[in-house]
């Protein structure tokens, strides 16, 4: 019986998490493909860099790279690093670098991302979210620095697959990135995991923004910490109202974990730092939306929520 062959995976967004799990599905012998925009030309001639406190400094060149969607083979899983503030321009992107029945990943922190992407694709194109639990950012072209974690797990969403048949094509997904040597599981429900990886995204990309501090700092003074935990609490509230099981005193376990982390800054401070557009509709707006229809209102998550609108605007105008 012959097997069947290796599958190709194409990254959209080789960012810190489209450069970092890209470059570690190369080097476990997967045929990876990178699509890139400023940085091509400096990943094209020196490659991509991990520096990784769990992996160790880590090279992958020459680097399959290209600039031009155009010119990339289609491919069976798509992995989208991008950040959800490009998701319009993504469908184009992903039409023309999709194989047949090719698995759609969005890497994207968030609620509903999927959702509105939907709608732009092709009915025979699965969609399926990507949780990411790391640590990581790019201090350069093509250098990517990793300071902790690591584990994705994945979740379908929609597609031409049964439902009986969808967590076995999210196994598949997941023993490819174990393949790599990452912690990776099939989760049976996407709305109650992004709900739980709101849990902790909510207060701590926004609050690093707001007060101008890492997760260390955060964790070290009473009352930062103490209004962490209230947002966290009004989080998971929101998604039990909404009918999904929370994992018992969870953001207590969350609080703990972050202890255990090296000092970290979240995605959110890098964007307003450089002054890029936030994924402040994905991480607020849409959970604040999904809780009112339930009737349930989060006022310290919409308080942050507004804090951060004004900062963006003011950066803007």
């Amino acid at each position: 019986m012959s097997q069947s062959p290796a599958p190709r995976v194409g990254i959209i967004g080789t960012g810190a998490i489209g450069g970092f799990y890209g470059l570690l599905l190369a080097r476990a012998g997967l045929d990876v493909h990178f699509l890139l925009r400023s940085e091509y030309a400096a990943v094209a001639e020196r490659g991509l860099q991990l520096n990784s406190k769990v992996h160790g400094a880590l090279q992958l060149a020459p680097v399959q790279a290209y600039q031009r969607v155009e010119d990339m083979p289609a491919c069976d899983w798509l992995l989208v690093g991008a950040k959800t503030t490009a998701n319009a321009e993504l469908a184009p992107l992903i039409a023309r670098a999709a194989a047949p029945g090719a698995k759609v990943v969005l890497l994207q922190n968030g609620l509903a991302v999927e959702d509105e992407l939907r709608p732009l694709l092709a009915e025979g194109l699965h969609l399926l979210g990507g949780l990411c639990y790391i640590c990581v950012h790019r201090s350069g072209p093509g250098v990517i620095e990793h300071q902790a974690l690591g584990a994705i797990n994945l979740a379908y969403h929609s597609g031409p697959t049964a439902d009986d048949e969808r967590l076995a094509l999210v196994e598949e997904g997941a023993a490819m990135f174990r393949s790599a040597g990452l912690d990776s599981a099939a989760m049976p429900d996407l709305a109650q995991t992004r709900w739980q990886k709101l849990v902790w995204n909510v207060p701590y990309n926004g609050l690093s923004v707001l007060l101008d501090a890492d997760t260390r700092q955060l964790m070290g003074n009473p009352d930062s910490r103490a209004l962490i935990r209230d947002m966290m609490l009004e989080v998971v509230q929101a998604a039990q109202a909404l009918g999904h099981g929370m994992p018992d005193n969870y953001a207590d376990k969350l609080l703990a974990a972050t202890e255990r982390m090296p000092d970290y800054l979240p995605s959110m401070y890098h964007d307003f730092a450089q002054r890029r557009p936030a994924e402040l509709h994905a991480i607020y707006a849409a959970p604040l939306a999904a809780a009112a229809t339930v009737g349930f209102e989060m006022p310290r998550v919409r308080a942050l929520y507004q804090a951060l609108r004004f900062i963006q605007a003011r950066q803007e105008a």
